[in-house]
C-alpha cells in the first residue's frame, strides 16, 4: 500500500475515541474500507459505533455486534457494511459475504482484518489501537489521498478547538456542485452553527488568455470574497451569516445558520409568498450602490470583480463546447461557433446602458433562507454570494423568476415581475424598457450557460441529477428569446436545434 506519513493521536478517554469516529465519518466516503486493528479491549467496536452513528445522525442507533454474522449492514447516507472477521474461517469467504460488492456501493468498516489481510484492498485505511497508560494510541496509514482527507477533517477539528469549541459534535450537512462542503457543529442543545469547508485546490489548465475557467468566470478562489460580501450586505440590513472565525489560508469558516426553511415547499414547489418577499428583498438591494472595493483585514481589501464581456462570452460557450454535441450528435461548425460568439459581442455591446450594481449571481431557491421571525428584507436569509460580481441587476430578478431548480409558472412569473418592477418605479429614476431588454439578455445568458453546464456535469463530473433541470432551463430561454432584441439570437439557436424541450 502506497502510504503518506503515519497519523498518530493520542486518545485520553472514551469520549476523545468517539470524537476520532465522528471524525473520521465526515472523512470516508463510498469505497473506502477501514480496517480497524488491535487486542480485545482497544477500542475498535466503539469506534466503529461512533463512525456508524454519526454518518446515520443518530446517537441512538442500535449497532450490535457483527461477531456471529460476521457483517452487518446499514443503508445511511453512505451505505456501510461492518464487518467481524474474527470467526471467519477462510479468507476466501469474505466474497461470499459480499464484501466487493459492499465496497464498491459504500463503506467497509472491517474488525480484525489480519483475518483476511489478502483479500482487502491494497487501498485502505489501516487504523490500529493499542492501550498507552490510562488511554489508547491510534494510528492510522493510508493511501495519500484518503490520508489528505483525513488530515483535513483534523484541520478542521484543531481550528474548532481554537475557535472555542473543544469536543463540540460535527455532522455532514451537505456538498454542492461546486468544491465547497458544509458540516453543522453543535456547541450546544440550542443553537447550532456551519463549517463550511472550502479547501484550496490546484488551478486547472488554462482555458482563455492563459488562465484557468474559474479565474475567467470571476469564481471566488479564497474566502476573501465571502466575507466581504457577508459583511457589506449584513451592515445594510441584510440578512447575511455573521463570521465568527475564519482561517483563510486553509479555507476554514464558522458562521452563523440562519436557518433551515427555504421557499420551496415539501414537494418542491414555489410558494409564492416568499419568492415575492425575496423578489422585494432583491429591488431593496438594487435601491442602493454597493462600493466595488470592500476592505477585509487590515492587510486584504476584496475588489469586486465586474461581469465583463470575457466573462460572460466564456460562460455562453458551454453551450457550443457541451449542449450541442449532446443534443445533436455533432459538435458546432466553425461557422456556427463564430456566429454564435458575435451575436453575443452584439448583445454585450446592448448592455453599456443597463443599470449596474452588485450581483449576488445565484440568487435563487438553494441560496435563500425563509426566516418567518423576522420582518422586511430580514426575512430572507441570504447565503451564497461569494461569487458576486459588479454588472447589470438583471442577472439577478432573471436568476429568482426564472429559478434554475424549481419550476416558475407563467402566472407567478408575472407576479413576481410586477412586484419588481413597481418597487423600482417607486424608487424613481428607473429606466423600465432598458432594463427589460438587459432582463432579456441576461436571461438568455444565464440559461444558455446552464444548457451547457448540466451536460458538462453529466459527462465530465459523472453527475447526471442536474439533467432533470434541462427541459426547465430550455423552457426559460424560449421565454427569454420573446425579446425583439434577441431575435438573432433566437434565429440561431432554431437553426442549431437549441430550446426544443428534452424529456
Amino acid at each position: 500500500m502506497t502510504t503518506s506519513d503515519t497519523i498518530s493521536l493520542f486518545l485520553k478517554d472514551e469520549a476523545a475515541t468517539i470524537r476520532l469516529g465522528e471524525d473520521l465519518a465526515l472523512a470516508l466516503k463510498a469505497g473506502d474500507c477501514l480496517a480497524l486493528s488491535g487486542d480485545l479491549g482497544a477500542g475498535k467496536s466503539s469506534l466503529a459505533r461512533a463512525i456508524l452513528r454519526a454518518i446515520a445522525d443518530d446517537e441512538g442507533l442500535e449497532v450490535p455486534s457483527p461477531t456471529f454474522t460476521l457483517v452487518q449492514s446499514y443503508d445511511l447516507r453512505i451505505p456501510v457494511s461492518h464487518f467481524d472477521l474474527y470467526r471467519l474461517g477462510n479468507p476466501d469467504e469474505l466474497t461470499e459475504l459480499g464484501f466487493d460488492e459492499a465496497l464498491e456501493n459504500g463503506i467497509c468498516l472491517v474488525e480484525w482484518p489480519e483475518m483476511a489481510e489478502g483479500e482487502l484492498p491494497a487501498e485502505r485505511v489501516a487504523l490500529t489501537l493499542h492501550h498507552e497508560g490510562s488511554g489508547r494510541r491510534a494510528m492510522i496509514k493510508a493511501s495519500d489521498p484518503q490520508a489528505a482527507r483525513i488530515h483535513r477533517v483534523l484541520a478542521i477539528r484543531t481550528f474548532l478547538d481554537d475557535a472555542g469549541y473543544p469536543d463540540v459534535k460535527r455532522r455532514f450537512l451537505t456538498g454542492d456542485a461546486s468544491l465547497r462542503a458544509y458540516e453543522a457543529i453543535y456547541p450546544n442543545a440550542a443553537q447550532r452553527k456551519i463549517l463550511m469547508d472550502w479547501r484550496p485546490h490546484p488551478e486547472g489548465p488554462p482555458v482563455y488568455d492563459g488562465k484557468p475557467y474559474p479565474k475567467v468566470a470571476h469564481l471566488a478562489q479564497d474566502a476573501y470574497p465571502f466575507v466581504a460580501i457577508a459583511d457589506a450586505l449584513r451592515e445594510r440590513g441584510f440578512a447575511t451569516p455573521e463570521i465568527y472565525k475564519v482561517d483563510y489560508i486553509k479555507g476554514i469558516l464558522l458562521i452563523e445558520d440562519l436557518g433551515t426553511e427555504g421557499v420551496l415547499d415539501d414537494d418542491g414547489q414555489p410558494i409564492a409568498e416568499r419568492y415575492r418577499q425575496s423578489v422585494a428583498c432583491l429591488a431593496h438591494l438594487h435601491s442602493m450602490q454597493i462600493p466595488q472595493d470592500i476592505p477585509v483585514s487590515p492587510t486584504h481589501t476584496h475588489h469586486i470583480p465586474d461581469f465583463d464581456r470575457t466573462a460572460m462570452k466564456m460562460e455562453v460557450q458551454l453551450v457550443l463546447d457541451w449542449h450541442i454535441a449532446w443534443k445533436r450528435g455533432t459538435a458546432p461548425t466553425d461557422g456556427e461557433r463564430k456566429e454564435y460568439l458575435a451575436i453575443w459581442d452584439h448583445l454585450i455591446d446592448e448592455l453599456q446602458s443597463a443599470e449596474t450594481n452588485l450581483l449576488l449571481r445565484d440568487f435563487h431557491s438553494p441560496n435563500i433562507i425563509w426566516r418567518e421571525h423576522e420582518i422586511g428584507i430580514g426575512r430572507i436569509g441570504i447565503i451564497d454570494f461569494q461569487d458576486a460580481m459588479i454588472g447589470p441587476t438583471a442577472y439577478d430578478l432573471a436568476s429568482i423568476v426564472q429559478d434554475a431548480r424549481a419550476t416558475i409558472e407563467p402566472d407567478l412569473f408575472r407576479q413576481l415581475m410586477d412586484d419588481y418592477l413597481s418597487l423600482r418605479r417607486a424608487q424613481g429614476g428607473f429606466d423600465e424598457a432598458g432594463f427589460m431588454k438587459a432582463w432579456a439578455i441576461m436571461s438568455a445568458q444565464r440559461n444558455c450557460k446552464l444548457a451547457g453546464l448540466w451536460v458538462r456535469l453529466l459527462q465530465r463530473d459523472g453527475k447526471p441529477g442536474y439533467l432533470k433541470h434541462m427541459p426547465r432551463t430550455l423552457t426559460y430561454l424560449r421565454v427569454a428569446l420573446e425579446h425583439e432584441a434577441l431575435a438573432p439570437l433566437r434565429d440561431w439557436c432554431a437553426r442549431a436545434g437549441i430550446g426544443q424541450s428534452e424529456s
